[in-house]
């Protein structure tokens, strides 16, 4: 079976206003959308349910993270059985900015990718190089570190519900962006890995998108990578270019 081309839109602590955010889902309640593409926004969590209520039924919402506990004393964090109870369907775990600013480890990472599986979520898991690592010459080895801990926690019927968002570091918020070579290298470097430690057919199977100053301009020549299943986008899923990037695939 094909694998369906994903396209979500990570709106990091922007914008500022709900005005803003309602907008933001307005343009896309007014699109002509792609319907073969999944797509996935995720706002700030205080926004999640009222965006929610705002978009279109076949755009989802995703929260752009939560913890590894169900409930208790944790100021600040959200649960996956809140987000579960409040109906959002997807989350974004280990994004490199939660890597690199707030400390969080590939173990934890893991962590919270067992427990939002459990609690019914489907995931976005986010992978990456810096740029040092890059030159280096490390992208796979350090993908498949990051990758290790959560294989070893999970089933192989839970990555159905896993969609890997490659993004190199040094191309996020940049305006850098991997050439589409280098990108389909990493995706297949990342499914061949899929492959190997668990087995073809998940490797085959799992969405691998890539995320990294993804833009209307150089979209519709990354979409056509063999292993490139979509996008995880920035800066660009707060503009009406969106829009063209959900809808990359068409003619």
């Amino acid at each position: 079976m094909p694998r369906q081309f994903f396209v979500g839109g990570n709106f990091k602590m922007n914008p500022a206003t709900r005005e803003a955010k309602i907008a933001l889902a307005k343009t896309l309640n007014d699109a002509t959308i792609d319907q073969s593409v999944e797509v996935v926004i995720a706002p700030p969590a205080i926004y999640l349910i009222p965006l929610q209520e705002a978009l279109r039924k076949d755009v989802k919402v995703a929260a752009q993270n939560c913890y590894f506990k169900t409930n208790g004393a944790f100021t600040g964090e959200i649960s996956p059985a809140m987000l579960a109870d409040s109906n959002i369907p997807y989350v974004i775990l280990g994004h490199s900015e939660r890597r690199t600013l707030f400390h969080e480890t590939s173990q934890e990472v893991a962590q919270k990718t067992r427990a939002a599986l459990d609690a019914g979520l489907s995931v976005i898991l986010c992978v990456g190089e810096t740029l040092a690592q890059r030159e280096a010459g490390e992208t796979a080895k350090v993908v498949e570190e990051q990758l290790e801990p959560v294989i070893a926690a999970l089933k192989p019927e839970d990555w159905s519900k896993i969609v890997v968002a490659y993004e190199p570091v040094w191309a996020i918020g940049t305006g850098k962006v991997a050439s589409p070579a280098q990108a389909q290298e990493a995706h297949l470097n990342t499914r061949s890995f899929l492959s190997s430690k668990i087995s073809k057919e998940i490797g085959e199977s799992t969405r691998i998108i890539y995320g990294g100053s993804v833009s209307g301009g150089n979209c519709k020549e990354l979409s056509t990578q063999p292993d490139i299943d979509g996008f995880l986008v920035g800066g660009a899923s707060l503009k009406p270019e969106f829009v063209n990037i959900i809808n990359s695939r068409q003619a």
